[in-house]
């Protein structure tokens, strides 16, 4: 009895103690794999696109730089497009101010308008400021489009058409600039729009229609 009462302990310790051994240090390999493989706090996906911020504001800068640089060197082209010119040199000005339309400042102005949407929704930045900033990006496309339609007459009507003195679109364009860089620069704090009295009242009016009731 007394070798099985001491051997007994012995025996149920070897059983759980001896060739515990492995089930704990498995156990323990299991749990550092665990941990190993745990997300860790603050990381994963959302790390990964806030890092994308400076490289989304260096192509948005650089994209704005080659729209409006182009916005302003197309009129100034435009404006030789002159009949009286050799036709040699004509096609080629032609050629030029059409290649560096489609090629050059539609891309940069698709990829800044881009750029530009993709970090508004990434910052959160919906301050008063920046609407104003998007109110003369607005007439910068307006510009783009004036343009684009110049380029088209010009080489769809050779020798007939003349092109607009480029000073009033250079002109918008650089007024366009100056504020665009003011606002992002500045920003100030425009503060919200105040509207007259008799838009924020009701009128009491009777409507030109019926009003279907549900």
């Amino acid at each position: 009895m007394g070798h099985h009462a001491a051997g007994g302990p012995a025996a149920r310790r070897a059983d759980h103690v001896g060739a515990g051994r492995h089930p704990l240090c498995h156990r323990r390999r299991l749990s550092g794999a665990a941990e190993l493989g745990a997300p860790v706090p603050g990381g994963g996906v959302i790390d990964w696109v806030v890092a994308t911020v400076p490289l989304f504001k260096v192509l948005h800068i650089a994209a704005l730089c080659i729209w409006c640089g182009g916005l302003i060197v197309l009129p100034l082209m435009l404006a030789r497009h002159d009949p009286a010119v050799v036709e040699e040199d004509y096609r080629l000005i032609r050629r030029g101010t059409h290649i560096a339309y489609t090629m050059g400042v539609t891309p940069a102005a698709v990829i800044a308008v881009i750029a530009g949407t993709w970090l508004i929704f990434l910052r959160g930045a919906f301050v008063p400021w920046l609407f104003a900033k998007l109110a003369f990006v607005a007439l910068l496309v307006l510009i783009h489009a004036w343009v684009g339609h110049v380029v088209a007459q010009v080489a769809e009507e050779p020798g007939t058409q003349r092109p607009p003195e480029p000073y009033l679109p250079v002109a918008a364009v650089l007024f366009c600039v100056v504020a665009i860089l003011v606002l992002v620069l500045a920003k100030p704090d425009i503060g919200t729009v105040s509207f007259p009295d008799w838009m924020m009242e009701p009128r009491d009016n009777q409507l030109l229609f019926d009003v279907p009731s549900r």
